[in-house]
């Protein structure tokens, strides 16, 4: 059933858990505050929010709320594009903003994919954008005009925050360093996007409600950042922020068919991302990266925020010079092909993505500048095991403690992702020290076979399926490995989708009982529509030669 309320027009086919009374009216105060800034003429009609079909993605440029040239600036213009167009005057800074701002509303409207919506100050803001280059006769800065949607626990200033729990709700006076950054830039802040309860599972389900997949709304849109990934797959931002410890850029991005980067740690800044310490970055560390629509897109990105430099002012970053999608391969580009990481056989369109990727790239056309074969994960199985742990530290404690105080709901996932930790309970120094240790020697061993199968880069799925149905999002063991390693990582979209009829090969055998359930839930059907991601990781600090990878690899994949 979908949930019906005339001032909250929000597609819902699962809700969210229901917390205490006390706790319910505070939420309904924070979405009636939420809709009291959205005029009237934005709201989809209500039989569109009563009965959506299963795929949403095109109501945005159908429902009649936007202008053509609103659908064209939304749709036909990366940021890149958009960058150009305003410093050309081919548009104006407001002109885009306004485009953006309806089509993210909109979009809201069908997957539940806002926290925030501040269309009246990107305005504003673009407003004196358009003021400055009338008056200068040109840019503040190479993102001048471009709207960039944010994660929710990211601070910009005047805005709220929080960690996906109702009890860490902040408002921010200043900005984190990445929004100082893009803001220096030119970019224009216009919304917030959901994110999970606790921000620590592939599920975007929060006190905001449950972010849906635009192409098909019974599964998920992917967590963490599951918000950004689904605005920016309707076309409702062009360029995203997101963040990724266990792959909360790369999950959601795969689900909802964009690109996504985690970069090797402490490449971008992170500073004041969160209100507080966060337990699980004493062995597993976070991440932050691009979420977008096209390759060029990544780079831009990458290529801006570095060039201010970050590094002297958080001496944690590594100042790595960036080249990018300019960075040379010099000799014949070796690439391991992963089916599967001998821990969980991925259900069928992701072996079809692989089976794809695998034909075009061993084309013996391409053997002059490829080099294809096949590449096994150093213990896919192991590595799942030690970060499950090592993600809680304090077993949970923190998080469960603050959710129960305000009467918030535990949610599915929630509980799911301590539950292995919740068996040791809160270490103490020693026994983290310990984590560390394990980790460092996993890390090597891992190296040393990485080495022994001479790759310089890996293609394999994303995720053990495309996007999973809602509440089922158990195994991300394909993205979190390269956290425990500390890998940086590209998902790109493939032209693959998942079909109705499609079954595992007569002859399957389950690799664990972790793969047994995975093809249970498979079986129960439902995939219909969804997009399907592939992954491409390097080695650690090698993200400008992931980069150089992509870069041979975008005519002979059609990348874009």
């Amino acid at each position: 059933m979908i949930t019906k309320n005339t001032r909250h027009p929000v597609v819902q086919p699962l809700d969210v858990p229901h917390g205490t009374s006390e706790f319910e009216e505070k939420r309904a105060a924070l979405l009636q505050a939420f809709w009291d800034k959205v005029p009237i003429e934005y709201y989809l009609p209500a039989d569109i929010i009563d009965d959506p079909p299963i795929n949403v993605s095109q109501i945005p440029s159908s429902c009649g709320i936007l202008t053509a040239e609103e659908v064209k600036i939304t749709e036909n213009y990366d940021a890149t594009g958009i960058a150009e167009a305003v410093a050309t005057r081919k548009y104006t800074a407001v002109t885009v903003a306004k485009a953006f701002g309806k089509r993210s509303i909109i979009c809201h409207q069908l997957t539940c994919c806002l926290t925030q919506w501040f269309m009246d100050s990107a305005i504003e803001q673009a407003k004196q954008l358009d003021a400055y280059l009338e008056k200068h006769g040109k840019t503040i800065g190479p993102l001048h005009g471009v709207p960039v949607s944010i994660k929710e626990h990211m601070p910009i200033a005047g805005t709220f925050s929080s960690q996906g729990m109702f009890s860490s709700i902040v408002k921010d006076e200043e900005d984190c360093q990445m929004i100082a950054i893009l803001r220096s830039l030119g970019a224009v802040f216009y919304c917030k996007t959901n994110q999970p309860q606790t921000i620590m599972h592939l599920e975007s389900d929060s006190h905001w409600g449950r972010v849906l997949n635009p192409f098909n709304i019974h599964l998920s849109a992917g967590g963490s950042t599951g918000g950004e990934a689904a605005l920016i797959a309707m076309y409702g931002s062009p360029l995203g922020v997101g963040t990724d410890i266990g792959g909360s850029v790369r999950g959601p991005s795969a689900f909802c068919g964009i690109y996504g980067f985690k970069p090797t740690s402490y490449t971008l800044p992170m500073r004041k991302f969160l209100a507080s310490a966060f337990p699980a970055e004493l062995n597993i560390l976070c991440s932050t990266g691009p979420m977008c629509r096209t390759l060029r897109d990544m780079d831009l990105f990458m290529t801006l925020v570095l060039s201010t430099k970050p590094y002297l002012t958080d001496p944690r970053i590594i100042p790595i010079p960036w080249s990018g999608l300019r960075t040379p391969t010099i000799q014949k580009l070796k690439i391991g092909i992963i089916t599967n990481d001998g821990f969980i056989e991925p259900q069928p369109p992701v072996q079809r993505a692989i089976s794809w990727a695998q034909a075009i790239l061993s084309n013996p056309k391409y053997s002059d500048i490829l080099d294809v074969k096949p590449f096994k994960p150093y213990n896919a199985k192991e590595a799942w095991s030690k970060i499950r742990r090592m993600y809680w530290p304090d077993a949970g404690k923190g998080e469960k403690d603050a959710i129960a105080a305000a009467g918030e709901p535990l949610h599915p996932l929630s509980q799911w992702i301590w539950k292995d930790a919740e068996e040791t309970g809160m270490l103490d120094a020693v026994g983290v020290s310990q984590q560390r240790d394990e980790r460092d020697e996993f890390r090597c061993k891992f190296a040393e076979h990485w080495c022994a199968q001479d790759v310089d880069v890996v293609i394999g799925p994303a995720f053990v399926g495309p996007a999973c149905a809602h509440d089922s999002a158990f195994y991300w063991t394909y993205t979190s490995l390269y956290n425990l390693v500390d890998y940086p990582g590209v998902v790109f979209p493939t032209p693959i989708t998942a079909c109705a009829d499609e079954r595992y090969a007569e002859d399957y055998v389950p690799l664990s009982e972790e793969c047994r359930h995975v093809k249970m839930l498979w079986d129960k059907g439902g995939f219909e529509g969804a997009p399907v991601d592939l992954q491409i990781v390097a080695r650690k600090y090698h993200d400008n030669e992931l980069f150089g990878a992509l870069q041979v690899l975008r005519e002979v994949l059609g990348l874009k």
